[in-house]
């Protein structure tokens, strides 16, 4: 492929954009290819060279880069009727709706404008109603770019400190960072304590370190933990929402309501967009309502609401969920039987229309009844003791093999994967079965 075009691109935003880019997980080696327009399940690079796409916006594009007729409808309606209003919309409050219709731990929302500015929210939300301030946090976890949840612990202390420059280490003090999956070690933490405790934040199932799924009982232990210590649980599904167990959310898949949800990506039907949803009692504590202070000029804008809207009712009346969730589990099945025969050593993960492949560094004796379509979890496969569990276990895989070279070998295969070991990668409605044996093949060559 020819990239010409991309690395002059890239010359140029160097100059003007810090590292070149927006957002530091596009900063990919030696040069990320510039995208000049996307078509379906496809995006098309500056240089004119195609790719199936798997990050789809980092899992805003449920649709891929043709969203419904009645979508692309809305979106123009609104946006032709004015950008924006300082002022209510009828819109706003029908997403509302339909959102506390389907997900179980919503009774009342807040719209917000990004997954960082509904958990920065929920956090203080959580401090407020409880007049506590410490939340506890998943190793491994990512919460978005805010000051409370960007820490990290040594050791196995659960001793927090700053995770970037710039964050005062005070910010760390009220923050606890406890091992995903590890029911034992947040146990100890609530034991002493509990009852400082605001809020336990955790993602239902780790997005941005690879794909860690729970174990059985791990969130009924944070459920049953904050009901007995009177803090809150606070389901971060900014990437699991409307993906992961349909409209229910994960928390449905899973069967734990927490107290607050935080939303982003789907919810918006790929424009900017966030929320915070939960038990009425709580949410009404934002201002006007509550003293807890919440605001934001393009807070419910029309054409974000308009979109989102349409995105969830689309897939409420056909069935997206069936085909992409078909898909992920074609997929997973897929890599799962190239990695038994390829390389062993690796876990393949993932749920409904997530996928990945962790390049973990150790392989069972046998792959006899071995989950068969992404790791789940289940104590009696062979891999148990091997698949990641926690976000430690995913950072000691070989991630500079994933970054280095086989993003790259993919990305030459004209398959787009999101660029580093961490990241999760999506199917969507516009993915075909062809793009899937495309993309096998191109696993098969690569791995």
């Amino acid at each position: 492929m020819n990239h010409d075009r991309s690395r002059e691109l890239y010359d140029r935003a160097l100059s003007v954009l810090a590292g070149g880019v927006n957002s530091s997980v596009r900063a990919t080696r030696p040069y990320p290819f510039f995208v000049e327009r996307g078509d379906g399940a496809h995006v098309v690079d500056a240089d004119g060279n195609r790719y199936v796409d798997y990050a789809m916006g980092y899992g805003p594009l449920l649709y891929g880069h043709d969203p419904p007729e009645s979508v692309q409808s809305a979106v123009q309606r609104y946006a032709s009727q004015g950008p924006m209003y300082g002022a209510p919309t009828e819109v706003e409050v029908e997403h509302a709706e339909f959102v506390a219709r389907h997900v179980p731990s919503v009774e009342m929302l807040r719209f917000v404008n990004s997954g960082t500015e509904a958990t920065v929210s929920a956090v203080r939300l959580a401090r407020g109603y409880t007049g506590r301030d410490k939340v506890v946090v998943m190793r491994g976890g990512y919460h978005g770019a805010q000051e409370s949840t960007l820490v990290e612990a040594r050791g196995d202390s659960t001793d927090t400190h700053p995770s970037s420059p710039g964050i005062p280490e005070s910010f760390a003090d009220h923050t606890i960072a406890v091992p995903f999956n590890d029911a034992e070690a947040v146990t100890e933490v609530f034991a002493e304590h509990g009852d400082d405790i605001a809020a336990v934040l955790t993602e239902p199932i780790l997005g941005n370190t690879a794909i860690v799924r729970p174990v059985d009982g791990f969130h009924e232990t944070l459920r049953d933990l904050c009901d007995e210590y009177g803090s809150l649980l606070v389901f971060d599904e900014v990437i699991t929402g409307f993906r992961v167990g349909g409209l229910q959310c994960a928390q449905g898949k899973f069967g734990v309501t927490p107290d607050l949800t935080t939303f982003g990506k789907i919810i918006g039907g790929g424009f900017p967009v966030g929320a915070v949803g939960g038990r009425a009692e709580i949410v009404e504590q934002f201002t006007p309502s509550g003293d807890v202070f919440q605001s934001g000029t393009f807070s419910g804008h029309p054409v974000t609401m308009a979109a989102g809207h349409e995105y969830l009712t689309y897939a409420a009346e056909n069935d997206v969920y069936d085909h992409v969730n078909r898909l992920g589990e074609k997929l997973r099945s897929g890599i799962t039987d190239i990695v038994e025969e390829q390389a062993p050593e690796y876990t393949v993960v993932g749920t409904d229309s997530m996928f990945k492949t962790v390049f973990t560094r150790e392989a069972p004796e046998t792959f006899e009844d071995h989950c068969e379509a992404g790791c789940e979890q289940r104590e009696s496969c062979p891999r148990y003791d091997h698949c990641p569990k926690t976000g430690a276990d995913v950072g000691a895989a070989d991630t500079e093999r994933w970054e280095r070279v086989f993003w790259q070998e993919m990305k030459e295969r004209g398959v787009f994967l999101t660029a580093n070991q961490f990241e999760a990668q999506f199917v969507s409605y516009a993915h075909t079965d062809e793009d899937v044996e495309k993309t096998l093949e191109a696993y098969k060559e690569t791995l």
